[in-house]
């Protein structure tokens, strides 16, 4: 008799909401509310002679989790792993969470302190006690804006 494969995830926890934005409030009522939700920044560098590659930058974002339990019960481990549009990885960030099953569940807000060293896309990796759950991109781009010059240049 062959084993079906079973998701790791298929009974919980249940990605309520992943993104980036730059701030996240939380009312008195437990309510969150996501400002400015980012999934692309554009670094300008002005000038007459503005660097031809983008040069490092820091951007502040707060990435966002919640999740419902279903399941899942006790303490778990969530892991935030940055990767570089070149795929190397940064240093994982980990927080642990309680969870109480059912529809009850976890909201991490984590602040970013990332630096933007090159032009792509960069990945978010989330993981849930070492399993993949989610990923969040984010698109970096780089223009040029040239003092004198009408145009702008998006590299």
């Amino acid at each position: 008799m062959t084993k079906q494969y079973q998701h790791p995830f298929e009974q919980g926890p249940y990605v309520q909401v992943a993104a980036l934005c730059e701030r996240v409030l939380r009312e008195a009522d437990g309510v969150v509310s996501l400002i400015r939700i980012v999934d692309v920044i554009t670094h300008t560098e002005r000038g007459p002679n503005p660097p031809t590659d983008m040069p490092p930058v820091r951007y502040p974002l707060t990435l966002i989790l919640t999740l419902k339990s279903g399941r899942a019960k006790g303490r778990h481990e969530i892991g935030i792993t940055p990767e570089l549009p070149s795929g190397e990885t940064l240093p994982t960030h980990s927080v642990s969470v309680q969870m109480e099953g059912e529809g009850k569940g976890a909201t991490i807000a984590s602040q970013l302190d990332v630096p933007y060293t090159l032009e792509g896309l960069y990945w978010f990796k989330i993981r849930f006690d070492g399993e993949l759950l989610t990923q969040v991109p984010l698109q970096v781009r780089y223009a040029r804006l040239v003092a004198g010059s009408a145009t702008r240049e998006v590299l």
